[in-house]
């Protein structure tokens, strides 16, 4: 069960990233997107204030899978782990953390404009006089 989770929480929190990062680009998935960058953020900030900010829960419950596996982690960063665990290279936890942090924030400012463009649009258009036919 353990290297099913193992496996299972590198697939989902590699996923929710991607989906973090660019979810925004499709209209259906804006809204979907926003929630989940708001629940990082709180994640990160919120919880982070009781646990060390940026903390993040998906990263805490895989690395209890992997210290129940005996395979503790050397790092905190999730996203040190991603990228040293797909690319030959050893990265710096510091530079990870301010392109992660960079990431987030770009994606929230654009998820967050076209969202509140997206409704203002849908609006609109509800209030809009309907053509008489």
């Amino acid at each position: 069960m353990l290297a099913f989770l193992d496996v299972f929480f590198f697939v989902f929190h590699t996923a929710l990233i991607v989906f973090v990062l660019i979810g925004w680009a499709h209209p259906k998935t804006r809204p979907w997107n926003l929630a989940v960058q708001l629940l990082t953020l709180f994640s990160w900030v919120g919880l982070g204030y009781f646990y060390g900010w940026g903390y993040c829960i998906c990263t805490d419950w895989h690395w209890q899978v992997r210290e129940a596996m005996g395979r503790p982690m050397h790092t905190t960063s999730y996203t040190v782990f991603l990228v040293e665990a797909t690319l030959p290279v050893n990265v710096s936890r510091l530079f990870m953390e301010g392109m992660t942090t960079a990431g987030l924030i770009i994606a929230f400012a654009i998820s967050l404009t076209l969202n509140i463009r997206d409704w203002r649009r849908k609006r609109r258009n509800a209030t809009a006089p309907q053509p008489q036919h």
